[in-house]
């Protein structure tokens, strides 16, 4: 049986088609994918993302312990600020893509549903003294709003001015009288806000949330809005875009890496690969308005089959299909086609990401589930 987060409730009230993702019941859409898009860049999207895991890491060992494990560099990392970063196995694939946190009491790690076991597992076997591992997720419920009211919505509510709460950056404090951490990360290259609370005023919270935004078009969204989203935005998906048989580098992730912090595992193979030109190379393509891509469909060059699409869809922003691929680098510039349902279409190849909000001030930030 599926499991439910603290908010399963709230979305069956609704009427949201529920699907099993990542080991959870989760919402698909509530309206309609295309109206939870839409007010997510027009206007506010809010998500449940209880599925995710959140694990600490603490101790005098902790630091040294996460340096070994990640690929970034979370030694010059302030107090209550965030970087994303990769995980490597020892060959150099990813493991994982997480958030990580420097909190009061050591590290908080934000992972990806479906790899959180695995990546206890992994941390377990490459745990260093003085370090403590605590699962928090079962007690965590994470709500994310999106959009350009976002923060708006949230201030309202808020028991603190959250003006100078800057991209990457969290703090402690309360929203709608709940006790959060309240973060600015994202998945959808949009503004928005992150709130960490306990799972069982959660629900409240949801519901506060929703009426703050009623005069404002705040909609609940569900996966496929924020699949949608990200595609959009040009952010990578754990088990379809990338996995421990993808090096960092290959999938457009190299700026994560820091291979001059010392050892990490992964560092060895990672230094040995010509990083301006990885075994593949990780592209952005456009295809018709009536053209829809889909994961695992087949990339030609010239007739020939050289990869396949990792996530492809329709883009509401933009009004026609896209998708991301993996091709070998000699092909990077070369015509592409996509086996379309029988099909062979162009692709036009096209800089990532495929939509970027006006006036952002960085790169959006990166994560999946």
């Amino acid at each position: 049986m599926a499991a439910r987060t603290p908010l399963h409730a709230r979305h069956l009230s609704a009427h949201a088609v529920m699907v099993d993702f990542a080991g959870y019941e989760m919402p698909l859409r509530y309206s309609s994918i295309r109206d939870e898009h839409v007010a997510v860049r027009t206007r506010a999207g809010l998500f449940d993302l209880s599925h995710m895991g959140e694990v600490r890491l603490r101790g005098e060992g902790a630091e040294a312990t996460l340096q070994r494990l990640v690929a970034n560099d979370v030694s010059t990392l302030p107090s209550d600020h965030a970087l994303y970063t990769v995980i490597c196995n020892d060959g150099g694939g990813i493991v994982d893509d997480w958030i990580v946190y420097r909190v009061e009491d050591g590290f908080l790690l934000v992972v990806n549903a479906a790899r959180r076991q695995a990546d206890l597992d992994w941390m377990r076997a490459h745990l260093l003294a003085a370090t403590e591992i605590v699962d928090e997720s079962d007690e965590t419920a994470l709500l994310a709003i999106q959009g350009p009211e976002a923060v708006g919505i949230v201030q309202t509510l808020a028991g603190s001015d959250l003006s100078g709460l800057r991209p990457f950056a969290s703090a402690l404090g309360r929203v709608a009288g709940v006790e959060c951490r309240i973060s600015r990360t994202g998945y959808t290259g949009e503004d928005g806000v992150e709130l960490y609370c306990g799972a069982d005023p959660a629900a409240g919270l949801w519901d506060a949330l929703l009426e703050a935004g009623a005069g404002r078009g705040l909609l609940p969204a569900g996966l496929g809005a924020r699949d949608t989203l990200r595609l959009e935005a040009g952010l990578r998906l754990y088990g379809q875009d990338m996995d421990e048989r993808v090096d960092p580098f290959s999938c457009g992730l190299g700026w994560t890496v820091r291979l001059g912090k010392g050892d990490f595992i992964g560092a060895l193979p990672l230094r040995q690969l010509d990083q301006d030109n990885p075994p593949r190379r990780f592209v952005g393509l456009a295809l018709g308005p009536r053209q829809i891509p889909r994961h695992g469909m087949t990339v030609r060059s010239e007739g020939e089959a050289v990869g396949e699409v990792t996530s492809g869809g329709f883009s509401f922003s933009l009004g026609h299909g896209i998708a991301t691929a993996y091709v070998a680098p000699h092909l990077a510039k070369a015509p592409l086609t996509v086996d379309l349902h029988g099909e062979t279409v162009p692709a036009r190849r096209v800089p990532l990401p495929f939509y970027r909000r006006a006036r952002l001030a960085e790169p959006p930030p990166r994560h999946s589930d």
